[in-house]
This record gives structure tokens, C-alpha cells and sequence, in this order.
């Protein structure tokens, strides 16, 4: 693979070339994939009595999928309707996510969808990290997510980090102001 095929190109249709081995991805032994439905392949499943009911399928994961093209394992750190709060108070705890075992050499973060429904879009500002000590981050969803990587920084030092934005919504105009602050946020 060449480097210039993946530079800006304001002509570029990313669909014309698909890179179909991983491409750059495959530098990686060990990616983490935090987040929620979207990293850990929820599917909707309907009932005899018409109800929906959500299921993780981690090996149709869009981090799995990655995996077995550019030849790295890939860790779900992710479960359906997860949110940065609850990531970081019960279930990375939970599931030992923390755990210098399950270092990665880089993690993939897609959080904030839930975040954005469920918790009436409290993002808070970047003022709500403490860059030295991830305990005294605020209890926003910036200061959770401040956490998430701050504590996998703890675990490797080195591991880089991808910071997912929510999709674009079709037509623009309906994204709202609590997406487009999400991405703020992000970067």
C-alpha cells in the first residue's frame, strides 16, 4: 500500500477504492474497541408478540470485521446502550476491563449516542477533566470519557487512540446542537 493513495484527495469516492487487507491497521497486534451498540454488533430481533429485543453479536462488530482483515486481534470493550457513565462507575469495573492483561496498543472510543438520549445531553465542557488524576474528573460525560482514556493511559502509555464521532445525520440540518457539541468535544 502507498501512503499517497490515502492522503486528502478532494475527489476522492472512498467506495471507488476499498482497501481490502486492512491497509495501515494491520501495524496493530491488539486494537480495544470501547463503546456501544455500534462497536459491539447489536442486532434487533422482534418477538412472537411483535417486542424488540437488542443482542450483541461481537463478531459481527465493525471492530471484528477490521480484525480479520488486518490480521490484529480486536477486544470488545462495548456492550449495546453503553454510556461513559456507566462505562466508567460498573462495567469496565465489572468485566475487568481494566485489567493490564487486556492492554492494547490501540483503542478505538465510540461513545456518546446514548450519552446524548438518555442523559439529556450533559456533556459538560473540557474543564471537567483533571489531566493529573482522572478521580477528580467531573461527572459529565466529558469527565467519563477524560477517565476512559486517561486510565488506558495508565495501562499503556503508548497505545494510541481513535476518537469516534456520532455519524452524520441525512440532511445535515437535523443534527442537533448536541451532536454537533459531541464533536466539539471530540476534538
Amino acid at each position: 500500500m502507498d501512503i499517497k493513495d490515502i492522503l486528502k484527495n478532494e475527489n476522492e469516492k472512498p467506495l471507488d477504492s476499498l482497501v481490502k487487507d486492512g491497509g495501515f491497521c494491520g501495524i496493530f497486534r491488539r486494537v480495544g474497541c470501547v463503546g456501544d451498540s455500534m462497536a459491539s454488533g447489536e442486532m434487533e430481533s422482534l418477538n412472537d408478540k411483535n417486542e424488540k429485543g437488542y443482542h450483541d453479536y461481537y463478531e459481527y462488530s465493525w471492530g471484528q470485521f477490521m480484525a480479520r482483515d488486518a490480521g490484529f486481534e480486536a477486544l470488545n470493550f462495548s456492550m449495546g446502550g453503553m454510556t461513559a457513565e456507566v462505562y466508567c462507575e460498573t462495567f469496565a469495573t465489572a468485566k475487568d476491563y481494566w485489567s493490564p492483561r487486556k492492554a492494547c496498543q490501540a483503542y478505538i472510543i465510540a461513545l456518546g449516542e446514548n450519552d446524548i438520549t438518555k442523559n439529556g445531553a450533559n456533556l459538560g465542557t473540557i474543564a471537567d477533566i483533571d489531566s493529573s488524576n482522572w478521580r477528580n474528573n467531573q461527572k459529565t460525560f466529558t469527565g467519563y470519557y477524560g477517565q476512559i482514556i486517561q486510565r488506558l493511559k495508565e495501562i499503556q502509555p503508548k497505545a494510541k487512540f481513535f476518537l469516534i464521532t456520532i455519524p452524520k445525520k441525512e440532511p445535515v440540518e437535523e443534527r442537533t446542537a448536541a451532536e454537533d457539541l459531541h464533536r466539539e468535544r471530540m476534538y
